[in-house]
């Protein structure tokens, strides 16, 4: 028998050694911070040194993450819920089309994950935009605290740097132009700041959601004259006429006018220095993990709700199209067991958040949840075989009258920006799968407008997207099929369903042995009537 004085010693020596490892046990922290029509394509990144170092190198870059959809409130509505777009119902940015509408909130804002977070013992934090239509009156105004948020401040609205109102946890607080007290991003920060100096119980969820660098493209004074000598970027697609693309973009006018072009040069380096307020927030938020001995139990995660495009296949600026500026964005994380410097060229989307989020919690993710978990992609540089392609949607918007370009009146067109060329309709509405097999890497769309248009890319040769080799593609009949049937899957799929493609090789042996079924029939029907006729 274990003496009794042995083992007390024993005991103790064991609570000190867990107490003394407690950051490694502990469950962790996790920080959120999603930008707004922040690109990768046209430089995006590029701005952020800070944040690259801070999260990037001290974490995991993952090269190929794409949103589900690119347009603010679906895509937002995508990554709380962990659904794709046709599964959450969020269509677009109006309350009609289920932008953060009392139906939506009803039906999926109850089961977003911070539900589950709060639920299991998180307390969650979150300041910055959510949805577009926030705080509408029609859909709970201010007094509605979206569940789950045991500390919310939520932008009314859509993103704005000044002369805003926040909903704070349901008490309305409204900001002026005073740069001090209320440049928006900064107040995020400040907001941050407050909480963690709380010393907040821990494990905490928090996420911050910046307007940069969504319009109106207003940077905070100390960076107004950085970038001066940038020009937007005119290789690729730049200024050029995408005569083989669908409908919408083939009304687009090329050239664009000179004038034009220097009006998207200033908004691009706008957009970068609205960014610069990003990378400090981003920058103090290290700073603070760190001093409180926090930093190793944090998972950092950055990213943006959709892309941008400036000038592209003669476009104004915008998001909403199909083409890898408005779907490809910036994602790095770190955190425990993330190895510093690793990069990743594994396919991964904005689904994934929510399920990543609560696989960190330890809560099992729910069925409904489409998005896979990249915790294990995070904690193992070894890629994973899981996932082959992803479904791209968008469902487009439309206004009866357009201002400044009365010849769209009752045409669903909607945002028709320089020299009235029109960004959006009821018919840009489409579905993409992006992917491919081994050695492939390609993106099919098919667009439900009065052709019923297909555009195909194979991205490892023309990054750019600049020949659409759909009607070649079509002449292959069996690769034809197979695509098209994967994206009619990915357009359907629910939960898990959404990362397990119907084996190719299981299709053609079940289509082989429905021919042979068939052909079995007939001449069994041929025997039949031979034997009755010879009789």
């Amino acid at each position: 028998m274990v003496p009794f004085d042995v083992f007390i010693g024993v005991l103790m020596w064991t609570v000190i050694t867990m107490t003394s490892h407690g950051s490694i046990e502990a469950t962790p922290n996790i920080v959120f911070i999603l930008t707004d029509d922040q690109d990768i394509e046209l430089g995006g990144t590029i701005p952020i040194e800070k944040t690259r170092v801070l999260i990037g190198s001290h974490g995991k870059v993952f090269q190929q993450f794409y949103v589900n959809t690119p347009l603010c409130c679906p895509s937002r509505s995508s990554i709380l819920t962990g659904k794709h777009v046709h599964n959450n119902l969020a269509l677009n940015n109006s309350l009609e089309g289920n932008c953060s509408s009392p139906a939506w909130q009803q039906t999926q804002e109850v089961n977003a994950f911070p539900t589950y977070l709060h639920s299991h013992g998180y307390t969650t934090f979150f300041a910055g935009k959510y949805l577009n239509r926030y705080g509408n009156k029609k859909a709970g105004g201010i007094q509605h605290v979206p569940p789950g948020w045991t500390h919310w401040n939520g932008l009314v609205g859509n993103s704005k740097y000044y002369n805003y109102t926040l909903s704070v946890d349901g008490v309305e607080e409204k900001h002026g132009d005073d740069y001090d007290k209320d440049y928006f991003t900064d107040v995020i920060n400040r907001k941050a700041t407050a909480f963690l100096n709380s010393a907040p119980p821990t494990p905490f969820f928090m996420m911050l959601a910046t307007p940069s660098a969504h319009a109106p493209f207003t940077s905070a004074p100390q960076y107004r004259n950085r970038f001066s000598q940038v020009q937007a970027p005119r290789n690729g697609s730049f200024n050029k006429h995408g005569s083989d693309k669908h409908w919408l973009i083939r009304q687009a006018k090329t050239p664009m006018l000179e004038e034009s072009v220097r009006y998207l040069d200033s908004i691009y380096r706008d957009r970068w220095r609205t960014l610069l307020s990003v990378d400090d927030m981003v920058e103090n938020l290290v700073n603070l993990l760190t001093t409180k001995g926090l930093i190793d139990n944090t998972y950092i995660f950055f990213s943006s709700d959709n892309g941008y495009h400036l000038g592209q296949f003669s476009l104004p600026l915008d998001k909403r199209q199909l083409y890898q500026f408005d779907i490809h964005v910036p994602f790095m994380v770190r955190g425990p067991g993330v190895t510093p410097g690793a990069v990743s060229q594994e396919l991964v989307t904005s689904i994934d958040l929510a399920p990543t989020f609560l696989d960190i919690a330890k809560i099992p993710p729910p069925s409904d949840m489409d998005g896979l978990s990249l915790l294990p992609r995070l904690l193992s540089d070894t890629p994973t075989k899981d996932r082959k392609y992803l479904l791209i949607e968008h469902h487009g918007e439309h206004t009866p009258i357009i201002p400044g370009c009365p010849q769209y009146k009752d045409q669903n067109m909607a945002n028709c920006e320089s020299a009235c060329v029109c960004e959006d309709s009821l018919n840009n509405t489409y579905t993409c799968v992006l992917g491919g097999e081994e050695g492939q890497f390609y993106k099919y769309c098919k667009l439900q407008d009065d052709e019923n248009f297909e555009e195909f890319y194979d991205l490892l040769v023309d990054a750019s997207e600049l020949t659409n080799i759909a009607p070649v593609i079509k002449k292959n009949a069996s690769f034809y099929n197979y695509v098209t049937r994967t994206l009619s899957h990915l357009a359907q799929c629910t939960g898990s369903s959404c990362s397990h493609i119907p084996d190719k090789e299981l299709f053609w042996k079940f289509r082989q042995t429905c021919l042979d079924v068939f052909m079995y029939i007939v001449e069994l029907i041929k025997t039949i009537q031979h034997v009755f006729y010879s009789s």
